[in-house]
């Protein structure tokens, strides 16, 4: 098991990552349609900061949606089914595991609440789009 990003709700995707880019060294890694808004992976060395589009507030399978908080943490696995199946009923999966293979072939995740209720996303098989985490299109 590997760190892998925390996950923050943003007002505007956009603006809050040209401050990150901008002020803090990252790099945009790579960018996913999500109905009319997107998620965006940022990457400075290991690190990496994914930003959603923030919503009521209201929590989902992935965690709460309310600008400016911690929507969930993220640990990367070589085999989620294996994760999954030494935790057992220990595993309180919230939502999946679901497959994103049309962005990325093999990338696989699950979300699960710890004893205190944080979400934490467990995946496997994510790759930057962009090689080092370059800057892409969008990039201003």
């Amino acid at each position: 098991m590997r760190w892998s990003h925390a996950a923050l709700n943003c007002r505007d995707i956009d603006t809050t990552a040209e401050f990150y880019c901008r002020w803090l060294g990252f790099a945009r890694a790579a960018s996913f349609p999500v109905g009319d808004s997107k998620i965006l992976f940022l990457r400075k060395g290991d690190a990496y900061l994914e930003l959603f589009q923030a919503g009521d507030g209201t929590a989902g399978g992935d965690g709460p949606t309310a600008p400016g908080t911690l929507r969930h943490i993220a640990m990367q696995t070589d085999d989620i089914d294996r994760v999954l199946a030494e935790m057992g009923p220990q595993a309180q999966v919230s939502l999946g595991p679901l497959c994103f293979d049309e962005f990325i072939p093999g990338w696989r995740t699950v979300w699960m609440r710890d004893p205190d209720g944080a979400v934490v996303e467990i995946s496997q098989g994510y790759k930057d789009q962009l090689p080092g985490g370059g800057a892409d299109a969008e990039q201003h």
